[in-house]
């Protein structure tokens, strides 16, 4: 492997590293840094990633107001004033972990082990920052098992059922496709390079059709926007379906030689005739009827399948529909025909490799339940709560009830993280965390084909540790490793991973190279890849799949006449997921159809209360025709400081979960709206 320890050093002059972004996007984008004295310059795409092609989202752009940030958290703190306050005190490193330590094993001795509850995501990070030293601390622990369900939860059950996870279309093969239905996302905001895709494939004639509640830049200019109420995505996918059999455009021959289940998925279709749909989604009849006919008459035609049709009661059964489309169609076995969804499999590759400590049978925590587990949960309760990767007060369901429990003068909280967060000012213990442009790390691509090795471009901040180190440190602490036994540095945990990859991936990232996936990172569905199931069908009605509701069963909209507005959080320009959210300008507007607005008395830019029986979040209100009537929108991912009250969409969030693999329900957030009277 070629030496990846490039950086500069602070005494040379200006130069460009080459690194790559693992922050939670599909594209993975490859990274030109100028440094110069140590510090950062200028951060550009670089045009060793196809379709980077040196362009790159204006968040990663910015990101070095992360790293220099007054906020950021550059040295371990112990709280020395209420929780919430953020008031702290700096100690050493070694008081800090010796402190972590020591508390752990003082739960562990008197309410068990699995009193502790690790907390994080992930979906910012690769595979050194995320399930290695810190899954073999815990394992080895016996802490709670955290269900990391809060995304793709639904989506990757759904597709692991039916395909295996099967590789998908590549973004540059959308300029192939003669129809593209972009279903639940929104690449201008997240996934912005298969952008140009799609507008190369406009221009050569192909049409494009949007699902989705808001009218997005992209439904702007599609040829036909269909805008579906929330949980309501179902019963348009399996309206689909029916007319593709009732109509005798089912791919028949397809079907029976590469599915099972398609009767069993014609059946469950059956009831879902274009107006019961229609009604319920809440949308034009003749409009489902157009875009039933373009799919059956259209090839190469590509389904975009994203995550917002997930998060809600129907999540895991409207990917299942939404997935199950080009199968009985028949649109595989061309390029640019087919789906695209998660292409994070497509390298084989899995954390539990290289972990090498097997899953404890400890109890299972649901993330989205995070407030009940830390109010409720009595045998053990949480006593000790480690939060990395993860600003749980801004991204967790119930907000209210999560705040009550980190507000708990029993439980003791470490935050590990690079900014203080909402999260972090509870915390008992805050550590300090290096930034993606300070440290080494192994990421891939689930949207482009990218396998990179992000690395170093600067010095970490202040005394900001990676997560590989601190969680190695802590082990020694509790036990469970030798202090010589400890890795030298960052670059012997990358080999560590690194020297595990298969030797194709390893040579060409190892040569500072990005690899590209299966077929070069342009794979035909059915003709490069096939389904990764156990017969490598295509199983239209996996029947074992363990669901809530049933497979494929519609549950009806929770709207009430009290609360009867849906509210739905969809990704923004500003942040992901709630990274960079100390960034955000201003407060955040609450946009709602003049159709709403107008029966409740609001105008444009009033201030306004949201509302339900979890809580409410004040902020001013944007009448705009952009989100469909009985829907309203706040941006996902809002920290207390961009709200008037401190609370976000999520403080109106249940936290009941989806049908399929207990996702979080955030578009079942049903409120009411009012003005909301301002005291001079």
């Amino acid at each position: 492997m070629a030496d990846t320890d490039v950086r500069p050093p602070a005494s040379w002059g200006r130069s460009t590293v080459q690194t790559a972004c693992p922050l939670d996007c599909p594209d993975c984008c490859s990274l030109a840094v100028t440094v110069e004295g140590g510090r950062i310059q200028k951060i550009d795409g670089s045009h060793a990633a196809p379709s980077t092609d040196g362009f790159i989202c204006g968040k990663v752009r910015k990101f070095d107001q992360r790293v220099y940030s007054s906020e950021r958290v550059l040295y371990p703190a112990v709280r020395r004033g209420p929780k919430g306050r953020g008031d702290f005190t700096v100690v050493p490193w070694a008081e800090a972990l010796d402190l972590v330590a020591e508390r752990m094993q003082q739960v562990r001795a008197e309410f068990g082990a699995e009193s502790v509850l690790p907390f994080y995501y992930g979906g910012s990070n690769g595979f050194l920052t995320n399930d290695l030293e810190d899954a073999r601390l815990f394992r080895q622990f016996g802490a709670s098992h955290l269900a990391r369900t809060v995304c793709a939860a639904p989506t990757s059950a759904a597709a692991d059922a039916m395909y295996g996870k099967m590789a998908g279309v590549a973004y540059e093969d959308y300029a192939h496709a003669k129809l593209i239905v972009v279903w639940g996302a929104n690449p201008p905001a997240s996934g912005i390079h298969l952008m140009s895709h799609i507008k190369q494939a406009q221009k050569s004639g192909a049409r494009v059709v949007v699902v989705d509640p808001r009218r997005t830049p992209l439904a702007r200019t599609a040829d036909l926007h269909l805008p579906v109420k929330p949980g309501s995505d179902l019963g348009v996918a399996l309206a689909l379906i029916r007319d593709l059999f009732e109509s005798a455009r089912a791919d028949r021959s397809f079907l029976s030689a590469h599915t099972t289940g398609a009767d069993s998925l014609r059946a469950a279709a059956a009831s879902w005739t274009f107006a019961r749909a229609a009604a319920v989604a809440g949308i034009d009849e003749s409009q489902l009827r157009l875009l039933a006919d373009w799919y059956a008459n259209t090839s190469p035609a590509v389904i975009r399948c994203g995550w917002g049709q997930e998060r809600n009661r129907n999540g895991g059964a409207a990917t299942m529909a939404i997935l199950a489309l080009p199968a009985v169609a028949g649109k595989f076995g061309v390029r640019g025909g087919g789906y695209t969804m998660s292409n994070a499999a497509a390298y084989g590759q899995a954390a539990e490799s290289w972990i090498k400590s097997p899953v404890p049978k400890t109890r299972v925590v649901n993330m989205n339940q995070l407030g009940r587990a830390l109010t409720e949960y009595t045998d053990p309760p949480v006593k000790l709560l480690f939060v990395y990767n993860c600003n749980p007060l801004a991204t967790m369901p119930d907000q209210n009830r999560v705040k009550r429990g980190l507000e708990r003068k029993d439980l003791f909280t470490v935050v590990f993280e690079q900014t203080m967060t909402d999260s972090a000012k509870y915390a008992d213990v805050v550590l300090p965390a290096t930034t993606f442009l300070e440290h080494y790390d192994l990421v891939r691509g689930y949207g482009a084909y990218h396998f990179h090795i992000v690395q170093p471009v600067i010095e970490p901040v202040g005394e900001a540790r990676p997560n590989h180190e601190v969680f190695r440190e802590l082990a020694v602490r509790l036990g469970q490793h030798e202090a010589e036994e400890d890795p030298l540095g960052q670059t012997e945990a990358l080999l560590e991973v690194t020297a595990q990859l298969p030797r194709d991936i390893a040579s060409i990232i190892g040569d500072g190279g990005v690899a590209r996936g299966p077929a070069n990172g342009a794979p035909i569905q059915f003709a490069d890849v096939h389904p990764k199931t156990t017969d490598q069908k295509v199983h239209l009605f996996p029947a074992d799949l363990p669901t809530t509701a049933g497979l494929y069963a519609f549950q009806p909209d929770p709207a009430t006449d009290a609360y009867p507005l849906a509210l739905i959080s969809p990704a923004s320009a500003h942040t992901v997921s709630s990274t960079l959210g100390e960034f955000r300008p201003g407060i955040a507007r609450l946009k709602m159809h003049p159709d709403d607005a107008r029966p409740r008395g609001i105008e444009d830019a009033d201030p306004v209360r949201v509302f339900n029986t979890l809580g409410e979040v004040w902020c001013e209100v944007t009448i705009t025709p952009e989100v469909r009537t009985g829907v309203v929108s706040l941006p996902k991912g809002l920290w207390a400081r961009s709200t008037e009250n401190g609370a976000s969409s999520n403080a109106l969030v249940p936290d009941t979960l989806t049908d399929l693999a207990g996702g979080a329900c955030f578009n079942d957030a049903r409120v009411e709206v009012a003005i909301r009277k301002v005291l001079n």
